[in-house]
């Protein structure tokens, strides 16, 4: 053999072995992120038919969802419905409408996961609303690999949120919260996407009008931002499960006016201000609002389709049609308008009195978690072997993850006000959508577990705090990190995460109904307001 047939043998040799090199490279890398997935999948999956009743408001979404399943509405049930249907008797509803206060897109996504398992079965109530906690988990690492740029940050954002009390139990509950919180999260994702993009093509515009020897002024209005569009579609979907998905829809067409403000600025562009109110605001406007509007009134097909629902034939009765200018505008948008009105009035002036009501002041500290479910039992009751038995779930979050992500949220506000880092304000901005809103209804009956739709956010800004530690985001006045305070972070970031997953571990049982003694569910109430 020639020595050139030789030479080429040992390249095309050193070629596969670097190419099994480099694909083995990568899927460890890819392991971690996997390894997290199981276990978000795990933690939610397992038992998830226990217990065998309806918890919490499940009693109202599930069978509205099965009723707006098999009606195109949410209708009526008799008395003693909740036994019933734990029962196995799913269809004994009415078709008299129901008052329900919530879009239907939730209760839809509640409907397919009791329609492939059939409605007698626990596990499939529970089912939709456990896949999306687990979707929640890739998208949060897919948007921590974007906005940090780190892979091992990206994965330690997921791993908080798989293991953390608070979005289990969300997960494996079917309520409504856990879509808004993953809707508002891909919309909060396509907005950090629209950043690269919009400042591209801002960028190629100006190079392009200075080129041609001309003065820009106020820059250009750019019109085809699909990012922006896909976030009005997400944002859409968080308002059709619940309004409160509006605020995420409001904050971030603002944030997104702020962002062109100031890309147009550092850009050059004379009059940057007026240019992103005047000129580009309204773009974005129609970019975002059009389309969510439309989302939400789609989510509402099985209402306008079908002639039982409530008060959809509010306009056909005498005397409450409109009249004057308006009197040209179909009954269906009539009675249509009418809901939305009825709904927003019961939302604002909502006060009842509850035992796991939460002022918003103190969500943050976890002052008061909601109990979901709770049975005692005695010795020999119902598998019993202590004197006192209890089965709880409790939506109380991680205590360790919860808290450090508070103390880290009032580090990103230094940090926010002192260096202007923008992966620092499109995270606080999450928090100011998720968050400030409650604080206009200080005196509404509203619950903990409502903090699950700015969780990701909390949790962002922990993992921000634990890329200083491990030197993978650095400080703007040093580039450089000092290797010496990297291996002392690196120590704390490790010895939290395996106390996390020990506080996790210790808690499961009261996140998944398990039955446990008295005395071990007593180990885990810290503070009073957790009884």
């Amino acid at each position: 053999m020639s020595s050139f047939s030789q030479a080429r043998r040992s390249l095309r040799s050193r070629a596969h072995y670097d190419g099994q090199v480099l694909a083995t490279s990568r899927w460890v890398r890819w392991a971690a992120p996997i390894l997290v997935v199981v276990v978000a999948a795990v933690l939610r999956l397992w038992n998830l038919g226990t217990p065998h009743s309806l918890v919490f408001d499940e009693t109202f979404y599930v069978k509205d969802a099965w009723t707006l399943f098999n009606n195109g509405y949410e209708s009526t049930w008799p008395d003693g419905a909740d036994a019933l249907f734990s029962g196995g008797q799913t269809d004994v509803f009415t078709t008299d409408p129901s008052f329900v206060v919530h879009p239907p897109l939730g209760k839809w996504l509640i409907a397919l996961g009791m329609a492939a398992t059939g409605p007698e079965s626990s596990w499939g109530w529970r089912l939709s609303t456990a896949v999306i906690g687990i979707l929640a988990v890739v998208v949060l690492m897919l948007v921590a690999r974007r906005l940090f740029g780190s892979l091992t940050l990206a994965t330690i954002a997921g791993f908080l949120l798989a293991i953390d009390g608070h979005a289990i139990v969300m997960s494996r509950v079917a309520l409504l919260d856990n879509s808004v919180m993953f809707f508002a999260l891909l919309g909060f994702g396509a907005i950090l996407l629209d950043r690269p993009w919009h400042e591209r093509r801002l960028g190629a515009w100006l190079e392009r009008r200075r080129a041609a020897g001309l003065d820009p002024h106020w820059g250009p209005t750019l019109w085809w931002r699909p990012w922006l569009l896909a976030a009005g579609l997400a944002f859409g979907l968080a308002c059709s499960v619940k309004w409160s998905g509006a605020y995420f829809l409001a904050a971030f067409g603002l944030y997104t006016v702020v962002v062109d403000a100031l890309a147009r600025r550092r850009a050059g562009v004379s009059f940057w201000a007026s240019a992103a109110i005047l000129k580009q605001a309204p773009a974005n406007l129609l970019l975002l609002v059009p389309i969510a509007l439309v989302t939400f009134v789609v989510s509402w097909t099985g209402w306008l389709v079908t002639r039982g629902g409530f008060y959809r034939e509010w306009a056909d009765s005498l005397g409450a049609a409109w009249t004057g200018p308006l009197a040209w505008v179909p009954h269906t948008i009539q009675s249509f308008w009418h809901y939305q009105v009825a709904a927003y009035t019961y939302h604002v002036g909502l006060s009842t009195p509850h035992p796991y009501q939460a002022n918003p002041l103190t969500w943050l500290f976890m002052i008061r978690p909601t109990s979901m479910y709770y049975v005692g039992t005695s010795r020999g009751e119902d598998g019993c072997a202590s004197d006192a038995c209890s089965a709880a779930i409790t939506s109380v979050g991680n205590p360790l993850i919860w808290w450090a992500a508070t103390a880290a949220l009032f580090y990103l506000v230094y940090r926010l006000a002192r260096y202007r880092e923008w992966q620092v304000g499109l995270i606080m901005m999450g928090m100011v959508a998720g968050y400030l809103p409650w604080l206009m209804y200080l005196n509404r009956t509203v619950f903990q577990f409502y903090t699950i739709a700015f969780e990701p956010y909390l949790l962002l800004g922990l993992t921000f705090v634990m890329g200083r530690f491990l030197g993978l985001i650095p400080h703007p006045t040093q580039r450089i990190p000092n290797p010496g305070r990297v291996v002392i972070g690196r120590r704390i970031v490790i010895v939290f995460l395996v106390l996390a997953v020990l506080t996790s571990a210790f808690f499961y049982p009261l996140w998944t109904g398990t039955q446990t003694s008295f005395a071990f569910w007593q180990l885990h109430t810290w503070m009073p307001s957790w009884r």
